[in-house]
Parts: structure tokens; sequence; C-alpha cells
């Protein structure tokens, strides 16, 4: 049974996070997504902090702290910078997660320590121009040749693309078998072969770096494959369950910061000679907000709960990610109606704040996605074919 109740070290690490995101990225956050600047420096400080390996084993250098303490810093992260936010995410729940729960210890020796201390930075590269939320159909191909594969392909859509060190890429080896030939591989970015293209001009995160990257005539040794051949589908899978929790916790920081704000603004906004948090148009979308945003943190505490006591958190991880990311979308469009007019420029947070909400949407499996993963959880058996 699932026990909202957080732990002195688990309420620490959330002040840690809120007072971090406070001093070190909100002075900056609206000239870097003007200008769609990397957060090099706050990346690093971040780093420092402990957040971007925060559930890795301190063997490795990592914080040892689970899912909980990690959705609780991404929350107060995203409420103030989401594109330092999905650099943690990324970082954290797709690449050091996935290494460590299935990569060999030699692999996970070899690279978790650079991905935990921010000397290097974890891309994950499943998505390419014909196949998103069909990850099933890699056009990206690794032929095995003797003590090596060789990659070709393009991925698209790739957080930490033009600064990651390391790419974790989702590959065919063998189309035959569909997408039990699929293979997962440790790429570093500095090989012969990696090209990476422009920074891509988006609505929201913009100061995170999204790329395409093409591979071409790659060689990647055997000992980078992660699993046995033909493992690398189900790799994809378990690890984006777990990055849902992360974007789930993202979605629900984005919404939290807009309600702060929102809050704020009402009570210090007069209109007809009250606050404007007096008039029941506003009292009632701030009630709305709260109610809304509670009920987002619960699903994502407990998507993060039964993960940390090793039960299938599958379904669970869906059910957060699709209703705070709804919740985000719906109410950062209500905190820039609330702030009128000042919602509508950027010194006031908030529309930035509604671009940002929209990926949550989308990546790491679309609302639609995660409607369709419910369904088949809920229905197996049923309607639906197992999975």
């Amino acid at each position: 049974m699932f026990k909202y109740d957080l732990t002195e070290e688990q309420l620490a690490v959330r002040e840690a996070a809120r007072e971090f995101a406070q001093l070190e990225l909100l002075p900056g956050v609206i000239e870097r997504d003007r200008e769609m600047k990397y957060p090099q420096e706050e990346v690093v400080k971040m780093s420092e902090m402990g957040f971007m390996g925060m559930m890795v084993d301190p063997k490795y250098g990592g914080g040892g702290m689970d899912s909980i303490s990690y959705v609780l810093a991404m929350e107060e992260i995203s409420k103030i910078d989401a594109s330092c936010a999905v650099i943690m995410s990324v970082n954290n729940s797709l690449v050091c997660t996935g290494l460590e729960r299935f990569g060999s210890e030699e692999q996970k020796e070899k690279y978790l320590p650079k991905l935990v201390s921010g000397e290097w930075i974890g891309s994950y590269c499943l998505s390419e121009p014909s196949s998103g939320s069909d990850a099933s159909q890699q056009k990206t191909m690794a032929e095995l040749i003797g003590d090596h594969y060789l990659l070709n392909g393009t991925k698209n859509w790739i957080t930490n693309g033009g600064t990651s060190k390391l790419h974790i890429v989702m590959a065919q080896s063998n189309p035959v078998l569909d997408h039990k030939g699929i293979n997962a591989f440790l790429v570093e970015a500095d090989w012969n072969g990696v090209q990476i293209s422009a920074k891509e001009d988006k609505l929201g995160i913009r100061a995170s770096d999204t790329h395409t990257i093409m591979y071409s005539d790659v060689k990647v040794p055997i000992e980078n494959r992660i699993g046995e051949e033909g493992f690398g589908f189900k790799f994809a899978m378990q690890a984006l369950a777990g990055g849902r929790i992360g974007i789930a916790a993202q979605a629900l920081g984005i919404a939290g910061g807009a309600y702060e704000l929102s809050k704020a603004y009402a009570a210090e906004r007069e209109s007809f000679g009250k606050p404007i948090s007096y008039h029941q148009a506003i009292g009632f979308k701030l009630a709305e907000m709260a109610t809304d945003i509670e009920a987002a943190r619960l699903l994502v505490y407990k998507a993060a709960w039964l993960k940390d006591q090793g039960q299938d958190y599958n379904q669970a991880a869906s059910m957060a990610k699709l209703f705070a990311s709804e919740t985000a979308m719906k109410h950062t469009v209500e905190a820039v109606q609330i702030h009128g007019g000042y919602g509508y420029v950027k010194e006031y947070h908030v529309e930035r704040l509604m671009r940002d909400a929209k990926i949550t949407q989308i990546y790491e499996g679309t609302s639609e996605i995660q409607r369709l993963v419910i369904a088949r959880s809920i229905l197996k058996g049923m309607l639906y074919p197992p999975l």
C-alpha cells in the first residue's frame, strides 16, 4: 500500500533543490530561453550538488538515493528551469539508471563515474525521422562484423545531443526478428563517423540542446552492446518506463511553478478595489490548479514509490506522466490568463512555462501512447493482447 510520508532526508533533498533553483537557475533563465543558451555552468553546479547521478550506487560515485528523492529534486528544479530539468532527467532516468540496471560491470565502471560527476553527459538515442511512437521500427542498422558492429543511421530529437559524450543508441541488427532483433549500444561521441547536426530551434525548453545525430560506419565494439543479442527493445522500454517518472515530475514542477506565480500575482494585483484572488473567477481557477497539482503529485510519488519497492510501476508511470503533463499544459495556460497582459510578456515567466509544458505531452511517449499503455495494462487478457 502506497504511503505518502516523506523522510527527513527526502525533505532535505527537496529544500536543497528548491534553494539551488531559486539562487542558481532563476537569475539567468529568461536569457537562456531567449538565446537558446545551453546552461553549461548550471549543469556543472547540478553535478556538484549530486543531481546528475542521484540514484546511482555510491560505489560508482552516485548519490545512492531513492526515486522519491529524485522526483522531489526534479519537481523543484522544473518549477524554475525545465531545460535544466530535462538535462538532469535524461542523464538520471534514461542513461545512468538504464546503464546501472542492465549494463555489464565493465561498462558501469567505465562510464558511470564520468556521468555522475558531470565530466560526461549522456543522451538516449531512440527516435528516428520515421520512428517516434512506434519505437519497434528502427531503421538505424548495426551489422555484426567480427568483433564489432558497424552502425549506420539517423536519430532525431536527441536531448543533450550536442553536449553528450556518451550515446545509448538503439539499432536493428536482425530485421527478420523485428523488434527482437534490436540492440542497444554505448557509443562515444568522438568516435569516427558520429556527426551532430545544428541545434533545433524549439517552442520550449529552448536552453536544452536538441539535435539530430548521424552515424556513418561507426565501429562499435561488441563489449559496448548492452545485454544479450536482441535485448535492445526491452532495454528501451524498461528505460522509458523509468524515464516517464522523471518527465512526470518535470510536468508536475512546471505546473507547480505556474501555480505559485499565479497565486502570488493574484494576491497582489487589484481589480475593482480588491485583490483579484478575491474574485470568484480567479479563486476558482486557483482552486482547480491546486487540486489537479496535488492529484498529479500523488500519482508521481506513487510511481516513484513502486519503483523503489521493486514492484511493477509501468502502469503507474504512464498514469503519472499522462495526468501530470495534461495538468501542466492546462494550468500554465490558465496562469497566463490569470496574469492577463503581464502573462504574455517574458518578464513574468508564465509564458515560458506554458511553452515548456507542451513537450511533456510529447516526449518519452505521447499522451496518446500513455493511454494505450494504460488501456493494455488494465484490459490485459481481455480486449488487448499481452505486452
